[in-house]
């Protein structure tokens, strides 16, 4: 006799919407409950990078409460400059503080920096 024989943990996981096995399960995930823009707060710096490259990062916004994606397009499209998504921040290249900071609190965010 095993262990755990006929506990919950002996079984593999199953979709608590339609009973499939998790694996095969077929259900679209969970809605993402997203944080209104005024209770959150945008820390901008300027960093340096190697070879004198200077980039803004935006910190600050966390990426289950976010779209971040969706932010990225909208700064480097206010902003004219190219950028990237790191894991839980924002780089934009150049020193684009304040039009960062005009978008930003223009949609509600919270400013620091």
């Amino acid at each position: 006799m095993r262990l755990f024989a006929g506990t919950q943990w002996d079984r593999p996981p199953r979709c608590e919407h339609c009973g499939e096995l998790q694996d095969t399960c077929g259900c679209p995930p969970p809605p993402k409950t997203l944080t209104p823009p005024e209770k959150q707060t945008a820390r901008l710096a300027v960093e340096k990078r190697k070879r004198g490259k200077v980039v803004t990062a935006i910190r600050g916004l966390s990426p289950d409460e976010n779209e971040l994606p969706d932010l990225l397009v909208q700064l480097k499209n206010a902003c004219g400059a190219g950028g990237t998504l790191k894991s839980d921040w924002i780089e934009l290249q150049g020193d684009q503080r304040s039009r960062v900071r005009a978008l930003l609190i223009a949609l509600g965010f919270g400013v620091q920096g």
